[in-house]
């Protein structure tokens, strides 16, 4: 009896295992690739790489950003536009953040390599990535001034970490120093600029109401009174002399005060002879040559403003005080 040959199956390979965010990423590089001829073959290639990079680690984090940089430059996460989405049946949009989300990246992670990338470039941020450079640093370095940025960046390229690590805590610590001294300046510049702007203020305040006082003197169309025309020149005068006679008073106070002290402490020494001279110590002829300054000053400018009211009103004042004295008589 004839035998049948009998063929045996051979054993199929159990199939690799792939990861769902590699799965992902290649549908979407299907998708990008199902409807494009040879025009977008270098679209669909820079796509499939960049997603293929972030699923698989097959290239490193710099190549991987460099290759995210050109889709975001070239705006060529648009040609999903109009596809539908590996899960579920809703359309891509063609969006930035569409694409960031298939990779499995936020926007602001991508955004955030991509701003290393361009501030360091690739050498000089693989090799502070190989030193562990985490992205806490690297936001500080981007906010160094541009020789500071560049001086670290010659140093990351030569790979030396421990001189890396060196120069990075010298330059921080400069530039913290230079926030710190610029910001005291502003401070300072800003308190300036206040307190000019409160004196421009009373000084404004000040005149209008002059100019208003004046205008009401000098306006012919006005017909107050004259006693109330002038009430305000007359009260300003009495307020003033108070603060003048309140001044001279403490003046005299001063000098009975210094000298029933220095008596008391002349009288009150062991060495105390009544009829010997007692000279002054050199710190209390300081002080009594400063308030002997004082008043000799004040009575200067008693004499010089006296000298100029009688300059302009001298004639005026003779016949008021004679008016005054005949009203006086009379009543």
């Amino acid at each position: 009896m004839a035998r049948t040959k009998t063929t045996e199956t051979p054993a199929i390979a159990p199939a690799v295992e792939l990861r769902q965010d590699a799965v992902d990423a290649a549908n979407v590089m299907a998708i990008a690739q199902a409807s494009y001829g040879a025009e977008r073959d270098l679209v669909n290639q820079l796509l499939g790489q960049a997603q293929m990079a972030g699923a698989f680690e097959e290239f490193s984090r710099t190549v991987r950003t460099s290759k995210l940089a050109y889709v975001k430059e070239n705006k060529l996460y648009r040609t999903l536009a109009g596809k539908k989405a590996p899960h579920g049946a809703e359309m891509f949009n063609g969006t930035w953040e569409e694409f960031c989300h298939l990779l499995g990246r936020s926007v602001d992670q991508v955004d955030r390599d991509i701003a290393n990338l361009r501030a360091f470039g690739e050498e000089a941020l693989e090799s502070m990535s190989r030193m562990g450079i985490g992205y806490r640093e690297l936001r500080q370095f981007r906010k160094l001034p541009e020789d500071q940025k560049t001086a670290l960046i010659e140093v990351a390229k030569a790979g030396d970490k421990e001189s890396f690590v060196e120069l990075a805590e010298e330059i921080i610590a400069k530039h913290t120093k230079e926030k710190e001294a610029l910001a005291q300046r502003v401070e300072e510049a800003e308190a300036n600029l206040e307190a000019r702007s409160r004196v421009l203020q009373d000084k404004s305040s000040k005149i209008d109401q002059l100019t208003e006082e004046v205008a009401k003197l000098s306006n012919p169309l006005k017909t107050l009174p004259w006693d109330k025309r002038v009430a305000p020149f007359q009260q300003e005068i009495t307020q003033r002399q108070s603060v003048l006679d309140a001044a001279i008073a403490k003046h005299l106070e001063a000098v009975k005060a210094l000298d029933a002290w220095l008596t008391a402490e002349i009288t009150q020494a062991p060495d105390y002879d009544p009829e010997m001279p007692a000279p002054l110590p050199p710190e209390v002829r300081a002080v009594l040559l400063h308030l002997d300054d004082a008043v000799t000053r004040t009575a200067m400018l008693a004499a010089e403003l006296r000298d100029e009211l009688r300059r302009r009103f001298a004639a005026d004042i003779e016949d008021a005080r004679r008016n005054v004295l005949t009203e006086g008589s009379e009543a």
